[in-house]
């Protein structure tokens, strides 16, 4: 049979809707706090780098984009989901059905992300749109499903 192409592959109803992808997303946010707070806490205390020091540009800010930034890409391209997605049974898939390419999980979860999350009501566009794709995924021309158990 293979895998499906095109858009078939989606069927009515699998599209994950806003309360589901934003409950997963705070779920992602937790664990992104907690490795900031197991990992990287820690070495800067070894290394006596100041946690609380203010502006863009501090070294703890900069640390948690890094932490942000590649939990989100790498869990999305070698996995295809997060742990707040893995709990509540969502994928993040192409919309043609072909696998998740670096350029589209970069484009979605990095530019795409950092616009969503730098206007964050813009995410509520997921509650419009058909194929129930935020910002980040109207751009990568990704969606994201209730994974086939």
């Amino acid at each position: 049979m293979g895998r499906p192409t095109g858009e078939n592959h989606l069927f009515a109803g699998q599209y994950a809707g806003f309360w589901t992808r934003f409950w997963a997303y705070l779920l992602d946010l937790i664990v992104i706090g907690s490795i900031n707070r197991l990992i990287i806490n820690p070495v800067f205390r070894a290394l006596d780098i100041p946690l609380l020091e203010e502006g863009v540009f501090s070294p703890m800010t900069i640390a948690t984009a890094v932490v942000f930034y590649l939990y989100f890409v790498l869990m999305t391209k070698y996995l295809g989901q997060t742990l707040g997605k893995m709990v509540f049974g969502l994928k993040v898939v192409e919309l043609d059905g072909t696998s998740l390419t670096w350029g589209t999980v970069i484009f979605r979860e990095w530019i795409g992300r950092f616009i969503s999350a730098t206007i964050f009501v813009l995410y509520i566009v997921v509650a419009f749109t058909n194929k129930k794709q935020g910002l980040h995924d109207l751009f990568a021309d990704t969606t994201v499903i209730y994974e086939p158990r």
